[in-house]
């Protein structure tokens, strides 16, 4: 972890030169490939900006690219841990084995937790009431359904239901506002859409709803590039909606 404290010996140093340090450590960390090292660089960014200023859209951008690192490692060793703990469980030759995945799969859980915790921290308490941009308001809230959504994926029972409920509000606001302010073809406005399509497609099961949602943005998409990650995503709801359709179809026949 970087040691903030090393960079400014003195007390006097000032929040605009902590500002532009933490910046260049984040770009070098990103560059490095060192993702939680750019989550402290990224926080220490936040930390000299706000409440007073916003974040430029540089800054924004390198925050969203580190948390999204960061958590990303986790979440797909989350799910390559989980499907081998339940291979394991599924074996029933050696108890051991699955305790150890399960384990395993604990402590991810338990990075996961944290790493989510630290942004929609920074979120709640920073990000969203410093921002007077409806842009960056809006990406900001997508940020926090997106955490929440996160949460949701791994979390059980009340924790996994409060996860839902606050993703689905985060989502909602986000919305609201980026509808009243964002052009229909704005990449945030999209991503919104997309990400709240699928969150009612895997959080809360409701591929049906998560399709309708994605077809609002439909219309909007020829003016977008299709082979974007984003377009590729709402193109694989589209092939599901039609799947949905022709096995209705089958069951009526």
């Amino acid at each position: 972890q970087i040691n903030f404290k090393l960079l400014h010996q003195s007390s006097m140093a000032s929040s605009t030169t902590k500002r532009q340090d933490c910046l260049y450590l984040a770009r070098l960390s990103e560059q490095a490939e060192r993702y939680d090292e750019m989550v402290t660089a990224v926080n220490g960014l936040v930390a000299a900006a706000c409440p007073d200023g916003e974040l430029t859209v540089e800054e924004r951008n390198l925050l969203s690219v580190a948390y999204k690192n960061a958590v990303g490692s986790r979440r797909a060793a989350w799910r390559i841990v989980s499907s081998v703990e339940q291979k394991e469980e599924g074996r029933r030759s050696d108890g051991g084995r699955a305790a150890l995945s399960k384990g395993y799969r604990t402590r991810i859980e338990a990075e996961l937790s944290g790493v989510c915790a630290g942004i929609l921290r920074l979120l709640d308490e920073r990000l969203v009431p410093a921002t007077a941009s409806s842009e960056s308001k809006v990406f900001y809230l997508k940020m926090k359904g997106d955490y929440c959504r996160y949460l949701a994926e791994f979390k059980a029972g009340t924790e996994r239901k409060e996860a839902a409920e606050d993703t689905m509000i985060a989502y909602k606001a986000a919305q609201d506002i980026a509808a009243k302010n964002l052009s229909p073809t704005h990449p945030i406005r999209l991503g919104v859409a997309l990400n709240f399509s699928v969150f009612y497609y895997e959080i809360l099961n409701s591929p049906e709803k998560a399709c309708q949602m994605a077809k609002e943005e439909q219309t909007f998409t020829c003016m977008i590039n299709f082979k974007t990650q984003k377009m590729v995503k709402l193109a694989k709801l589209f092939q599901l909606k039609s799947e949905l359709d022709e096995s209705h179809l089958l069951d009526l026949q």
